[in-house]
């Protein structure tokens, strides 16, 4: 985890974050006042946490605690006031949203940010998953293109073209994509 933004209407407690986040060894902080102005950040960049002190200015930070956590990106830590916690609590969570109760001590603080991190942690090694596996699909479909072709214009059986793009992919050196891409070049054009 890298990059912090906090979204607090009081700069008092701006300061009290920022040093938390900063003794946390995280230097990357933005903060900002009203949920209109972090939505306007969000939508030039991401963070790795944001951090939510409700209530705000423009609304109460519910919304946009719910719609970060909803875009999968960024985890979420929304802090309101100790008589909201259980109400908002409940509504947040189904989105991936952390709330913790104000006033916020530093134990809390610490448990709440630990639990973001391996949340972190784990989102990013299923987005990194999720990548791999849309790649494979995509690398077993060129192949399946690149079968049928040689199954219409070579008359081979789907076995025949199957063996002749591993083989050709095995003598070459290269991968089972790119020689179908190869095959999709010659005969596609």
């Amino acid at each position: 985890m890298e990059s912090v933004l906090i979204v607090s209407g009081s700069e008092k407690n701006t300061e009290f974050l920022t040093d938390l986040f900063n003794a946390a060894g995280l230097h990357q902080i933005a903060a900002l006042r009203t949920c209109g102005e972090a939505r306007r950040l969000l939508l030039e960049r991401d963070f790795d946490l944001v951090l939510v002190s409700a209530p705000l200015r423009d609304e109460s930070g519910e919304s946009l605690s719910r719609q970060i956590a909803s875009k999968g990106v960024s985890q979420v830590i929304l802090a309101v006031q100790s008589e909201y916690f259980d109400a908002v609590s409940a509504a947040c969570e189904d989105d991936g949203v952390l709330t913790i109760a104000k006033p916020v001590n530093k134990a809390v603080f610490w448990s709440a940010l630990k639990l973001a991190q391996s949340a972190q942690s784990r989102l990013k090694r299923a987005q990194a998953e999720n990548a791999r596996l849309k790649q494979k699909i995509e690398d077993i479909r060129i192949v399946d293109r690149a079968k049928c072709i040689l199954i219409s214009y070579m008359h081979m059986s789907e076995k025949e073209a199957h063996r002749y793009i591993e083989k050709q992919a095995m003598d070459m050196r290269s991968t089972k994509r790119m020689i179908a891409e190869g095959i999709l070049k010659t005969y596609e054009n």
